[in-house]
């Protein structure tokens, strides 16, 4: 069982981690959220990419444990799991708005922008993915036979 999740994560951690580096070095170094606030829709966005990334891969090594997963419960499973990590996430932010005293979460709105745009990011991805995969027709490519 320890296999197919190291497996995962060393293919696949590396996206979200690229996403958190670049928040934590753009926000605390550079101040770049205070200055750009608009550029936190495109970090959230690239985060839901990253993240439905990760569960796409664990998911997919999982295989080796459960047996075949149909790619449509694939995706949905991808979204889902992002979808509670961004609620883990937001709740995280909330806390230390309380417990430490920083400005994190800025209020109903930001949350919901926030969650808005990380769910759109893994819809994207997974909507991207079933095309190439798929393709327009529905019908399965050579690439997966």
């Amino acid at each position: 069982m320890k296999t197919w999740l190291i497996s995962s994560f060393r293919r696949a951690a590396w996206a979200p981690f690229t996403v958190f580096v670049f928040y934590a070095v753009a926000a605390k170094i550079f101040n770049v959220y205070i200055r750009f606030p608009w550029l936190d829709m495109p970090t959230h966005f690239a985060g839901g990419i990253a993240m439905a990334y990760l569960y796409l891969i664990v998911i997919r090594h999982a295989q080796m444990l459960t047996g075949a997963i149909p790619l449509v419960i694939q995706g949905l499973l991808s979204v889902g799991l992002t979808a509670v990590t961004a609620i883990l996430w937001e709740f995280l932010e909330y806390l230390s708005d309380i417990a430490f005293g920083t400005m994190m979460n800025l209020g109903v709105a930001d949350t919901l922008s926030d969650l808005f745009f990380g769910l759109s990011g893994a819809c994207l991805l997974v909507v991207a993915l079933s095309f190439f995969i798929y393709g327009e027709t529905g019908i399965r490519s050579d690439r997966e036979n």
